[in-house]
């Protein structure tokens, strides 16, 4: 550390290889918190978490009571252990609260004053968050799966949609009706995701076995659908055009929106270039994956070593993604875990669990000090502490 400060004191380096490199080491020593509790509201599973992207302190969860809890993360208190409070809460006695469970909820991206809500009701709803009453409620014929609007998009409010039915679903909220529907899938969608690069791609999970991207401006749609053998199998094979070998029920863009992460219950997880749907062939090993709908995983943002975090039973397994490599699984949930989200502004993570919990994994205070030569043996050994970064990751 100090060797940075030197170095970045004396223009030998740019200061974002510091902050990146202390984001590493911090997300390398994540650990469950013993001094902060998140209260407990929901009565049954937690299906789905998200933290506002403008101040990083307020966090919605979403469960399978049809529960919308909304926490303040801050400690206001000052003290050194404390509880992260409920704020407010859509609870069972609300007039507007989800009939069934609650698979998505994700605030506006750009305000605070808004978030939005998906459930098994057949249902999205856009919630005004300083009255808790819905400013708008989109109805559907299916059961909805999953939910996501565009971090990114200055040009279009839509909402992607994905349904028990295999069209997916585009709700435009200045309009409040819905605009698109995108055809391609057989089956059930599970998930969906818009990219953090460009505001009109989308990327869609399904049962079908299959991930698509689309271009939501082109009247055809469908821009790709990825292939794990790359176009080396023949047509005819069962497999051909398959991301995965059995339902494709989670996916997330990293956050530079230039590789696409999926998962699916053929216990793999893949990684793909977005921009031509390659498939990297990053080997991650087995990663658990017994959900039977959409399954919420995470990425890091602004370390060395980019990383992901993936629900695995009742654990959180963290890889590192370019490599493949595990570097750790973090236990403290006694039943399997549905979701988790990254807090990047603090290297914190947030789990969900069915055992009705929510967790809070934040970055060791206290380490051990190696010897020299601990040290250099540690970074040979794992890629995860060497410092990736170059200017050219900034550009463009």
């Amino acid at each position: 550390m100090l060797g940075f400060l030197l170095a970045r004191q004396a223009g030998l380096d740019d200061p974002l290889r510091l902050r990146r490199a202390e984001s590493t080491r911090r997300v390398l020593g994540l650990e469950l918190n013993k001094d902060r509790d998140v209260e407990r509201i929901h009565g049954s599973g937690i299906n789905t978490l998200d933290i506002e992207p403008i101040e990083a302190r307020y966090m919605l969860s979403g469960g399978s009571d049809g529960v919308i809890v909304l926490y303040d993360l801050e400690n206001s208190s000052r003290q050194p252990y404390y509880t992260c409070k409920a704020v407010c809460s859509v609870g069972r006695n609300h007039p507007d609260v989800h009939k069934y469970s609650v698979e998505t909820v994700q605030w506006y991206p750009h305000d605070t004053g808004m978030f939005t809500s998906s459930s098994f009701d057949k249902t999205l709803k856009v919630w005004d968050t300083n009255t808790l009453q819905t400013a708008d409620v989109f109805s559907f014929e299916e059961t909805v799966y999953s939910h996501h609007m565009s971090p990114v998009a200055t040009k279009h409010c839509l909402v992607a949609v994905g349904t028990r039915g295999p069209k997916v679903q585009l709700c435009d909220l200045k309009s409040g009706s819905c605009s698109h529907i995108l055809q391609g899938h057989r089956q059930e969608i599970l998930a969906v995701s818009w990219s953090p690069r460009c505001e009109y791609v989308l990327a869609t999970a399904s049962a079908d076995s299959r991930v698509k991207l689309w271009d939501v401006r082109r009247a055809s749609g469908c821009l790709i659908t990825v292939d794990q053998h790359n176009g080396k199998k023949s047509q005819a094979v069962e497999s051909a055009n398959t991301a995965h070998n059995g339902k494709v029920n989670g996916l997330c863009f990293t956050s530079d929106g230039l590789h696409l992460l999926t998962v699916g219950t053929d216990n793999r997880m893949r990684l793909w270039n977005s921009s031509n749907g390659e498939n990297t062939l990053v080997n991650y090993g087995k990663v658990c994956n017994d959900s039977r709908k959409g399954l919420k995983f995470t990425v890091s943002y602004g370390c060395s070593a980019e990383f992901v975090f993936v629900p695995y039973g009742s654990t959180i397994a963290v890889y590192t993604i370019y490599s493949g490599e595990q570097i750790t699984m973090l236990k403290g949930h006694y039943k399997s875990v549905d979701c988790c989200v990254f807090r990047s502004n603090f290297q914190e993570l947030y789990s969900g669990s069915r055992d009705c919990n929510i967790l809070a994994w934040v970055p060791s205070l206290s380490e051990p000090v190696p010897d020299d030569d601990e040290t250099t043996t540690k970074s040979q050994l794992n890629p995860a502490f060497e410092d990736a970064w170059s200017s050219s990751d900034e550009e463009g």
